[in-house]
């Protein structure tokens, strides 16, 4: 199927130097849009955008700490003045802490809020503001399985997530009547810089495949990881004309290892 409604928008992007939020950059500007890469890891943004010129996409680097809302609402200002107006948004920045929660620093908990939960915050209600002017666009933030199901060792990552997909839910239902979509894409083991972190210096994946009945996790039923383009291709058709009467939809993106709770 041919996605259509893409071409010659301006997306924003956030997290886009590695990951999936590169995939989605990648994907969206391989559909035609202009991409505003957002990112604080300056230098791998930087390389993310060359390589997508290479390729004849049109994108732009905007290094930036979604954490910091001042900081975010002069972005967007400087992309609607460069670009053009913002007619989509996705929210895939995104940090990972690990550890028992008796054993989480404060610092540990604030940060992944503060980037998960308060940058998705910060990035949407900047964007929702002039998109209720023009009574359109799309918005999808990029929350995880993890959000619906418990995870030993992940409750920071878990509850921030949790805490970002409602609310782009609740932001949905307040836009609906501007014309405006809001959506989640929750991914679930995927094959990033993020999750190879996780393995440490192993580079099996089986035992992420297979479950771990000590965690009380189930396996992944389609017997592989998610490649990042495979969310992103998500994430792609719900910003198009064809998802056009999706909103407030949480898509997982897990090889149905929610058990679609």
């Amino acid at each position: 199927m041919q996605l259509t409604g893409i071409e010659s928008k301006v997306a924003l992007v956030t997290g886009a130097a590695q990951g999936i939020g590169a995939a989605v950059a990648a994907t969206l500007a391989g559909s035609g849009a202009q991409v505003a890469a957002v990112d604080r890891n300056a230098e791998a943004l930087a390389t993310m955008v060359v390589k997508l010129g290479t390729e004849g996409a049109s994108a732009r680097a905007y290094p930036t700490d979604v954490r910091d809302s001042e900081t975010v609402e002069a972005l967007v200002r400087r992309i609607e003045d460069e670009l053009g107006p913002i007619g989509i948004l996705v929210n895939a920045a995104g940090v990972l802490h690990t550890g028992r929660v008796v054993e989480l620093s404060d610092r540990q908990w604030q940060e992944t809020f503060s980037v998960n939960a308060g940058g998705v915050f910060h990035t949407s209600r900047a964007v929702a503001r002039r998109m209720m002017r023009r009574r359109c666009g799309a918005i999808v933030t990029v929350a995880s399985n993890a959000a619906g199901v418990p995870r030993t060792e992940m409750a920071a990552y878990a509850a921030s997530k949790a805490a970002s997909a409602q609310f782009t839910r609740c932001l949905g239902l307040e836009l609906s009547g501007h014309g405006i979509r809001c959506n989640v894409v929750s991914p679930g083991s995927t094959d990033t810089p993020m999750l190879r972190s996780m393995l440490g210096e192993s580079t099996d994946t089986r035992q992420v495949i297979d479950g771990s009945q000590a965690e009380y996790r189930v396996g992944i039923p389609l017997r592989k990881l998610a490649r990042p383009q495979d969310v992103a291709e998500a994430v792609a058709y719900l910003v198009s004309d064809q998802a056009g009467h999706i909103t407030m939809h949480d898509l997982y993106v897990d090889g149905g290892a929610a058990l679609h709770v």
